[in-house]
């Protein structure tokens, strides 16, 4: 968790562009009959590295949707991004979710499922291998996405920890 919060954002000057991952119609029985209401699972990003999710809850759609906006904005990451990819590959498990992302050459797209594929449009990461191994539960696989690339490392700092040059490990 360490490495998630020492890059947070804040949505302040941020354009950020939203994307409903899944909507919830939760019921509750009470004497009266029964009680509807509906929850939001939002993904936010700036299409340049920034993303973060959340999940708004109300009797509403729309002012679920909202909610899960402003829980969003709340949770923004900076993810690194080279050459329109992902620096390397990586693997992360939250609950029964578990989610691997690979580096693709330029001109792949972005190969992932719904939920995935949502958080890395969002980050604005443009070719990416990705396989969802274990649950298909959006909040879980959304969650483990946002982990997994909150955990990626930027190429110059690895470099650095290992005393070389970009230039030399990438030829020019």
């Amino acid at each position: 968790m360490s490495s998630t919060i020492s890059n947070k954002l804040r949505a302040g000057d941020l354009e950020l562009k939203e994307k409903v991952v899944a909507i919830n119609r939760v019921v509750k029985t009470t004497k009266g009959g029964r009680a509807f209401s509906f929850s939001a699972l939002v993904v936010v990003g700036d299409g340049a590295g920034v993303v973060g999710h959340g999940l708004g809850k109300a009797k509403e759609v729309q002012e679920a949707i909202t909610k899960g906006i402003e829980d969003a904005k709340k949770n923004l990451i900076k993810v690194p991004i080279f050459h329109g990819t992902v620096p390397h590959d990586q693997s992360v498990k939250v609950g029964a979710a578990k989610v691997m992302i690979k580096p693709a050459a330029q001109g792949t797209g972005v190969i992932a499922g719904g939920s995935m594929r949502a958080v890395l449009e969002s980050a604005g990461i443009t070719d990416v291998l990705t396989k969802n191994l274990g649950s298909a539960n959006p909040h879980n696989v959304v969650k483990a996405t946002i982990k997994a690339l909150a955990t990626l490392r930027e190429p110059v700092a690895v470099a650095k920890t290992r005393n070389r040059s970009l230039k030399k490990v990438f030829n020019g």
